[in-house]
This record gives C-alpha cells, sequence and structure tokens, in this order.
C-alpha cells in the first residue's frame, strides 16, 4: 500500500507543465523564444504574446483569464490517479440536522450475570472484554469454602449425593413391594428437593450465560467477596444497539417518530443510511435534559457485527424537504483556513481552486449556496492529488492563459 502511495504521489510531483486547453502540448527553449519585450512564444499554429496573450488552437472558442492558480494535470496522469469529475445539479435535498451520537447496548440485547450465593469469585479464563460465549457458557464460581460457615454448594451437593443414593437403594424395593409408594415418593421429592438446591459445581456456585454473545463488560475482580444477587458480567447479542443522539433542546420537536438520515462513526469515511439499519426511535419526545441537548435513543440493527457500544458517531437526522437545490458529494469539498473550496475542471488539462458558500450537510452531500453554478465540472474523486498538484505550482509564476 505504501509503495503504491509513493508511487501516485511521485507521478504527481512529475507532472508535465502543459498550457490549458492544447491537449496536453508542452513549451520547450527549441523552437520557442523569450523575451522580456513582448514576451513572444513562436510555434506552429500557436503563438503566445505578453500583450493579449493570445492562443491560437485553430478553434473558435475563448475563455476569461486565468491568472496565477490555475492546476495543470495532464489527461494521462488524471486516469492513472483516478482524479475524476462530476457536473454538478440541482435536486431535492433534506433540511439536516447535524448531531453528535454514541452507540449504546440494547437493554433487550443484553444479558447480565449475577451470583446465586456469597463468596469468593473465581472468573473463567475465557471471561475478557469482547469474548464470545455460548449459552450456557460457566462465566465464573462462587465458593465460601474457606470462608466462616463453609461453602453452601458444598453442604448442598452432600446432601443431594445422599439423596440420591437413598433413592437408587429403595427404588428396587418399591419395584418389588418391599417399599410402600409412600416412601418412594418422599424419598424422591427429597432428591429432587437437594438436586434443586445445587448449583451445579462441587464447590461454589456457578455463574452461566444464558444467551449466546459478547462479554461486553466484566464486574468484579477474580478473588473479589461478592454477596448473592452481585452482578457478575454483561453479555450482548450484538445483534441490537441503541444510538444515543444529543439534540439541542430547541430542536427536538422537530425529529420525527420515524428516523431517517444518516450515520458515520469516528475513524471511519462510510456513511450508513439509517433506514438500511432499521433504526426505531425508543424515547419520546423529551427523555432528560443533558445541559443543553436532550438525549434521543434509537435503536439499529448490528449489520455485520461490527458496530460496538462506545463507538462515537456523527448522525444527520432528515428534516423538512427542499426542491432545486444545488449539492455536491461530501468528498467534493476542502476546507483551509476556515474557508471552504472545490476544484474545478476548466478544460482538459486545467482546474481551478474555487471558494465556494456550503450550507446543509446530509452526511453523503453537501448543499452550495455561492461559488459555483448547475452544471460546473466539480473534482469529486482524486482531489488529494489535485491538491498535491497546485501545491507544487503547475503554472509558471507569472504565467497566465487568454483562452
Amino acid at each position: 500500500m505504501n509503495i503504491k502511495f509513493t508511487a501516485l504521489t511521485a507521478a504527481v510531483l512529475s507532472i508535465i507543465f502543459t498550457a490549458c486547453g492544447n491537449g496536453g502540448h508542452t513549451d520547450s527553449h527549441e523552437g520557442h523564444n523569450h523575451s522580456h519585450e513582448g514576451h513572444n512564444h513562436s510555434r506552429e499554429g500557436h503563438s503566445h504574446s505578453h500583450e493579449g496573450h493570445n492562443h491560437d488552437q485553430g478553434k473558435e472558442d475563448s475563455h476569461e483569464e486565468h491568472e496565477d492558480g490555475v492546476i495543470v494535470v495532464s489527461p494521462e496522469d488524471a486516469e492513472f490517479l483516478g482524479i475524476s469529475t462530476d457536473s454538478i445539479f440541482v435536486a431535492p435535498f433534506s433540511d439536516i440536522l447535524h448531531v453528535s451520537g454514541q452507540l449504546e447496548s440494547a437493554p433487550t440485547d443484553v444479558f447480565t450475570a449475577v451470583s446465586t450465593s456469597a463468596g469468593v469469585v473465581n472468573l473463567s479464563n475465557n471471561l475478557v472484554m469482547g469474548a464470545n460465549v455460548q449459552a450456557g457458557a460457566r462465566l465464573a464460581t462462587v465458593s465460601a469454602r474457606n470462608i466462616a460457615g463453609g461453602d453452601p454448594n458444598e453442604s448442598a451437593y452432600i446432601v443431594m449425593e445422599a439423596a440420591k443414593r437413598e433413592l437408587d437403594r429403595i427404588a428396587p424395593l418399591h419395584a418389588d413391594g418391599i417399599v410402600s409408594t409412600r416412601d418412594y415418593n418422599a424419598a424422591e421429592a427429597e432428591y429432587q428437593r437437594a438436586k434443586a438446591s445445587y448449583s451445579g459445581a462441587k464447590s461454589g456456585s456457578a455463574v452461566t450465560s444464558r444467551i449466546t454473545g459478547i462479554v461486553t463488560d466484566v464486574l468484579v475482580k477474580d478473588g473479589e467477596y461478592v454477596e448473592a444477587g452481585t452482578p457478575i458480567a454483561t453479555i450482548s447479542k450484538g445483534e441490537r444497539l441503541t444510538v444515543r443522539a444529543d439534540v439541542p433542546a430547541r430542536s427536538v420537536t422537530a425529529i420525527s417518530d420515524k428516523i431517517t438520515g444518516n450515520i458515520r462513526f469516528a475513524g471511519s469515511d462510510n456513511v450508513l443510511s439509517l433506514s438500511e439499519l432499521n433504526a426505531r426511535r425508543v424515547s419520546g419526545r423529551v427523555a432528560s435534559m443533558k445541559g443543553a441537548f436532550v438525549p434521543v435513543y434509537f435503536e439499529i440493527d448490528n449489520r455485520g457485527g461490527n458496530l460496538v457500544a462506545g463507538m462515537v458517531a456523527d448522525i444527520y437526522l432528515t428534516g423538512d424537504g427542499r426542491d432545486q437545490v444545488l449539492s455536491v458529494p461530501v468528498g467534493a469539498v476542502s476546507e483551509q483556513q476556515g474557508v471552504n473550496f472545490v476544484y474545478v475542471k476548466l478544460d482538459d488539462d486545467c482546474y481551478r481552486k474555487v471558494p465556494v458558500v456550503t450550507g446543509r450537510n446530509d452526511g453523503r452531500r453537501v448543499e452550495i449556496k455561492q461559488g459555483i453554478e448547475a452544471g460546473t465540472p466539480v473534482v469529486t474523486e482524486g482531489m488529494t492529488f489535485v491538491k498535491l498538484a497546485e501545491s507544487n505550482g503547475a503554472v509558471p509564476e507569472g504565467h497566465t492563459h487568454n483562452h
């Protein structure tokens, strides 16, 4: 990956400085005279002069003068580097409420394993954050063997074994009619009571998971003393997650019960549709206040199982729609020193950085209020390489263009 990026960067740095609009022609000192008086360039069918600076290309086209700032990238280099443009257009665009949020485990998706007795916790080796566990898997044992009063589970095991031996003794006698049915039923009941008191471990009670999922939190330390009912660990199925969106109090009434829009998680450029994630609102209009914000909760599907609780996200909630809005892909806008720019393609070889005034952002496209018009070809992919060409001065100083 590094070798490829180095090769691409080297290609940008080696771009030939060609004049705009001539299909990639190069100026050479051979047959190309420069003088301070008149600044004449002569080539067959192509003349330049400092006064007027005309390009004669055998075409009946003319362009307004472009001063410093024109960026030259040949079509061959543009294709190699993946630089592509698209003419922007007006289309319906929904007002967007951009808020921050965080993923939390859905309450219906989480199981909390608790201790069934008091004692010292002995955690299983695989009980770590992020571990996969199966339903019925042992998470820990709790024992009171070395505590005053002894281990009640060990005592329960002894009582259960004694009750089982007694039941096994009288069962054949009952079959032969030697022991009455009443005595046999009493022995079986005693065994069932003893069995119910035993947790399944000879020493200590076992803490198990009722669901198959991922360990999201370990709530105690190994060797810690706990009481009966103490939470030991939480397990999440990972199928559904809750998103907490922190919405400004003044905007909370504008949010529909039907959650639509886009979401992008920190560290990722991948924008996901809330509709495709089956977003469903789970809180009312106002759940609680958090400073000047109101937490709004909704659940989403964990497609692919790649989302985990705690992830931070940018959320773009859809509001009212508008017609005839000019917009560009998010990746087409560059921010430099607080000013937004797009790169406009002038002709086959030339580009120019144009400042724009942006509006709403839905996570995929950005509204353009000023700076360019509909139909303008804008760089939508490979903008990084155009910026590299710009920083390396693709047009010689003092070279202006009259097309």
